[in-house]
C-alpha cells in the first residue's frame, strides 16, 4: 500500500536563511500563493519572533493563502510562542514548531544546559504551544550527533505532552542513509507511543546527502519530509523538495511512498524563487537545471528518436516544462494577455494587470514573440514590487575600444529629476557609479549575475544583483532585451529595497518607543 509522505516547505523560513536570499513580504506572499498551487502539506512561514516583517509575513500568509497548513517556528521560549500564535491566529489550519537542540555539543557550548534541564523545557514548551493549537511540531535539534538512548527519551517526553509531528534534524548535513535510516528506525522501534506521531526528517546538504539521507528516512518509516524549493537553505542548503517529490513519484515501486504535490507545477515554483532570490539554479540541478531534459550524446539522441524512455526517467511535461511555444506578441491583446496568464497560474488585481500588461507591450514592440519565462518575468515584475524612491528616467552609455566608458543617468528620486554623468572600467561600471554616486548610497556591491530569460539575439537578459549595508543584504532584479538596462534596473531595484528596509526599522523603532 502507498503511504502518502507529507511535504513541509520551508523555503520562506530555512531558504530565507541562504546569503543573500531574504525576501519582502509581498515576495514571501508571492511564493507561499505557489507553494499552495504546488500543492504542499504545510508552509513554514517565517520565524515571528525574529522581525516584524517576518510576523507580518506569517500572519499574512495564514489569513490569505488558502490550502496548506500555515506554520510559524518558534524557539523553545514562551514569547516565542506567544508571538508564532499571535501570527497565526484565525487561520483555518496553522502549527506551531517549537525546538530546543537535543546533542551534547549544542547543550554545553550554545545553551549552557543540561540534559535533564533540556527535556524539562522541551516538555514544558510543547504543553505551552498546545494550549494555543492542537498541530505542534516539536525539533531536537542536531539529533544526528546526540546521544541516541536520550533521543529517544526526548521524542517520547514530547509525544507524550502532545506534539502531533516529532521533527529529526540533521542540523548540519553530518549523517549518512545508512545511519539515519537506522535511527529513524529505532525511533520507531524504542519510542513508546511513536504511532501518535509523524515522524519528520530535516537534512541540510553539507557533504551533499540532504536528498539521500530525507529518501533514507522515507524507506525507514518517517511520514514528514522538510525541505525547500531548489534546495536553499543554510550553508550549503536543505533537502530539495522536487528531487523528494519526483523521486518518490518516479520510485514509487521501491518507497511504497508517494506525495501530494502537483508536479507540473515544479518548474514555475523553480524559476519563481530563483528569480525572487536572484540564486541562479546550475545548469546540471537535477529536475529543474537547465540542462536536465538536454541530451548532446549522439547516442542518447539517437535513443530519444527512437523511444523516449531509453533516456528520459522523467517526463519534462511532468514538472511543466513543454515543448511548444506560447506564441504573444504586440499583436496581442488585454483578454489573450489575461488568459495566457490564468493558464500560467497568476490571477492579477485589475491594477497588477494593467502594470504587467503596459510591461508585456513594451517588450512586444522589441521582441517578435514573447514566451512564457517572458511573460513570468513581466508577472514577478508586476507583483513583487517596492516603493520606488529611486527610478530610471533616462540612460546613455559610451564605450569603444580606447575609449573610456561613460553613463550618464537620469532619475527620479523622490519626485525630483536628477542627473549626473560619470566614468566606469566598464558600461556597468559606469552606469553603478554614476547612480552610486547620484543616490549617495554607503552600499556595496556583493554580486552581480547576468543570464538570459528565453534563446536568440533579441532575448530579455535577466539581471540580479546583492548589495549589502550595513549588514543588511538585500537582492534586486532587471530584466530589458538591454542588458545595461536591465543592470541599471537591478541596481535601483535593490536600492529601493534598501530605503524601504530602512523605514521599516525607523517604523519599528519609533512604535516600540511609543509603548
Amino acid at each position: 500500500m502507498t503511504r502518502m509522505i507529507r511535504i513541509f516547505d520551508t523555503t520562506l523560513r530555512d531558504g530565507e536563511q541562504s546569503p543573500g536570499a531574504s525576501m519582502n513580504i509581498e515576495e514571501k506572499f508571492l511564493v507561499a500563493k505557489q507553494l499552495a498551487r504546488l500543492n504542499v502539506d504545510i508552509i513554514e512561514a517565517g520565524f515571528a519572533f525574529s522581525s516584524p516583517g517576518d510576523f507580518e509575513a506569517v500572519h499574512r500568509i495564514a489569513q490569505e493563502v488558502e490550502g496548506p497548513v500555515i506554520c510559524s517556528l518558534a524557539r523553545a521560549k514562551p514569547e516565542d510562542i506567544d508571538r508564532a500564535w499571535e501570527a497565526l491566529k484565525g487561520a483555518p489550519k496553522c502549527r506551531i514548531h517549537t525546538f530546543l537542540s537535543s546533542s551534547d555539543i549544542h547543550l554545553k557550548h550554545q545553551f549552557r544546559m543540561t540534559r535533564e534541564e533540556a527535556l524539562k523545557r522541551a516538555v514544558e514548551m510543547v504543553r505551552h504551544a498546545r494550549s494555543y493549537v492542537e498541530d505542534v511540531e516539536y525539533s531536537p535539534m542536531d539529533a544526528t550527533r546526540s546521544d541516541l538512548s536520550y533521543l529517544c527519551e526526548v521524542v517520547e517526553a514530547v509525544v507524550k505532552a502532545g506534539a502531533g509531528t516529532v521533527n529529526i534534524p540533521d542540523t548540519v548535513g553530518y549523517t549518512t542513509p545508512q545511519e539515519f535510516g537506522q535511527i529513524i528506525r529505532t525511533l520507531c522501534e524504542r519510542v513508546r507511543d511513536m504511532n501518535q506521531a509523524i515522524i519528520s526528517v530535516h537534512c541540510h546538504n553539507d557533504l551533499g546527502l540532504a536528498v539521500a539521507n530525507s529518501m533514507a528516512a522515507i524507506h525507514a518509516g518517517a511520514g514528514q519530509v522538510e525541505c525547500t524549493i531548489n534546495g536553499i537553505g543554510e550553508r550549503a542548503g536543505n533537502a530539495s523538495l522536487e528531487e523528494i517529490a519526483m523521486g518518490l513519484r518516479t520510485r514509487k515501486d521501491f518507497y511504497q511512498a508517494d506525495t501530494q504535490i502537483q508536479t507540473e507545477e515544479i518548474s514555475k515554483a523553480s524559476r519563481l524563487v530563483s528569480n525572487i532570490t536572484g540564486m541562479v539554479v546550475q545548469p546540471n540541478k537535477a529536475i529543474v537545471g537547465a540542462n536536465a531534459f538536454a541530451h548532446t550524446s549522439g547516442i542518447h539522441q539517437d535513443g530519444l528518436l527512437k523511444d523516449k524512455n531509453t533516456y528520459e526517467i522523467i517526463r519534462p511535461e511532468s514538472i511543466g516544462l513543454t515543448q511548444s511555444r506560447l506564441v504573444m506578441g504586440k499583436l496581442s491583446g488585454r483578454h489573450a494577455f489575461r488568459e495566457e496568464l490564468a493558464k500560467l497560474g497568476y490571477m492579477l488585481s485589475d491594477q497588477e494587470l494593467q502594470e504587467a500588461f503596459e510591461r508585456f507591450k513594451r517588450l512586444a514592440d522589441q521582441k517578435k514573440e514573447l514566451f512564457e519565462e517572458d511573460l513570468e518575468t513581466i508577472v514577478n515584475k508586476a507583483v513583487t514590487k517596492v516603493p520606488e524612491r529611486f527610478s530610471l528616467k533616462g540612460l546613455r552609455v559610451q564605450s569603444g575600444f580606447n575609449e573610456p566608458p561613460s553613463a550618464t543617468v537620469e532619475l527620479i528620486m523622490r519626485g525630483q529629476l536628477a542627473s549626473q554623468t560619470g566614468t566606469g572600467d566598464g558600461p556597468v561600471d559606469a552606469v553603478y557609479r554614476t547612480i552610486a554616486s547620484l543616490t549617495e548610497t554607503k552600499s556595496h556591491l556583493r554580486a552581480y549575475i547576468v543570464k538570459a530569460i528565453t534563446g536568440g539575439t533579441d532575448a530579455q537578459g535577466e539581471v540580479s544583483v546583492r548589495v549589502e549595508e550595513n549588514g543588511e543584504v538585500v537582492t534586486g532584479h532587471g530584466s530589458d532585451t538591454d542588458i545595461i538596462i536591465a543592470s541599471a534596473q537591478a541596481y535601483l531595484n535593490a536600492l529601493n529595497k534598501l530605503a524601504d528596509l530602512v523605514e521599516r526599522h525607523a517604523r519599528a523603532e519609533q512604535k516600540i518607543g511609543l509603548c
